[in-house]
């Protein structure tokens, strides 16, 4: 008696996807004629036949999309979830949330439990862990089987799907050349390790400003900040040297926030001594004292964005180019920069 087939093991024997097998079984023209042939022979000879169960929760569509984030406290992260709940809404698709907490291997198993029938497409910020250690597999993985995705904020080139951004680099850019206009010389960055992509990319911005701005990269100015450690202790560095910044590009509210903190310790005066900007317009920056000028990187709007570009890849009956939206940021003006 012959084994019995399925779709996995036919794309196992010919190496290609499972997407592939289904379309060559269904005579679609995507597939080359010699490749169908080979396939549907194959298929004759062990006598597939489709499981009608699993096609049927494969059709079967749920009006549910799932949303992988690395955390929900920050302030950006749960904005962007309101754009995508708004939007969704309206679409009449409901939300599913799940916490990355930076593990990579949360991550893969989130999107397992949730590409299983529970959701009828995703939208991910990729893990710090996930991009430390650059495998991109389970995202190859649902976008072979031709599973809708679109990623945001966090995001990696490679993988081909939708993906929206805001530009980081002319967020970063702005926000330095703001700090040199107000007469900085000496500008420390404090940003994250080079693997986190927002971060790369908002140091790009910082020196693409000091180049234009004709003030030399002072590389013991940059500060890679390591979130496993404590942020506290890592910042404190920034004001313990003998020739001290005298303003700070922060790539996130959270260290803007401590490096305020700290100056003040300090007996330093904002922004008199030392002016402070941060990324992301959030609670923290509107009700330290003084208020933090910061980035304002739109997630709501990213939100919406992503949940349209999702839906509209759900509901599409052709296939279409990959798109990649960049959200342009604007500064937000407040007291750590400019006293009023």
């Amino acid at each position: 008696m012959k084994p019995r087939i399925t779709l996995k093991k036919i794309a196992k024997e010919f190496g290609v996807s499972i997407s592939t097998v289904s379309k060559a079984l269904k005579d679609s023209h995507e597939i080359s004629e010699e490749t169908r042939g080979k396939i549907k022979a194959f298929a004759d000879y062990y006598h597939y036949k489709p499981n009608s169960l699993a096609l049927q929760l494969r059709s079967q569509k749920t009006s549910v999309i799932g949303v992988i984030v690395p955390e929900i406290v920050h302030h950006f992260f749960s904005t962007v979830i309101n754009g995508i709940e708004k939007y969704a809404t309206e679409k009449g698709y409901n939300v599913m949330v799940c916490l990355s907490n930076e593990s990579y291997e949360k991550e893969v198993s989130n999107m397992s439990v949730l590409t299983n029938g529970s959701v009828d497409g995703l939208i991910v910020s990729i893990s710090r862990e996930t991009q430390q250690n650059q495998n991109f597999k389970h995202f190859e993985a649902i976008i072979k089987d031709d599973f809708p995705l679109v990623l945001f904020d966090r995001i990696n080139d490679a993988i081909e799907c939708d993906k929206v951004i805001i530009d980081d680099v002319g967020g970063a850019f702005k926000a330095t050349n703001h700090l040199v206009e107000i007469g900085a010389k000496r500008i420390a960055l404090l940003t994250t390790q080079d693997f986190i992509t927002v971060g790369s990319l908002r140091k790009k911005g910082y020196i693409k400003s000091l180049s234009k701005n004709k003030i030399s990269v002072d590389e013991s100015l940059i500060y890679k900040i390591d979130d496993n450690l404590d942020l506290y202790d890592q910042i404190k560095e920034v004001f313990a040297v003998k020739n001290p910044p005298d303003a700070i590009l922060a790539v996130n509210e959270i260290y803007a926030a401590i490096a305020l903190k700290i100056a003040k310790e300090s007996g330093l005066k904002i922004p008199e001594d030392i002016a402070i900007i941060g990324f992301t317009s959030g609670l923290i920056s509107e009700y330290t004292d003084p208020p933090l000028t910061c980035v304002e990187q739109h997630g709501f709007l990213m939100g919406k964005q992503v949940a349209e570009l999702l839906i509209n890849r759900i509901e599409s009956t052709a296939p279409a180019e990959f798109q990649k939206v960049v959200i342009s940021p604007n500064l937000k003006i407040r007291r750590s920069t400019l006293d009023n």
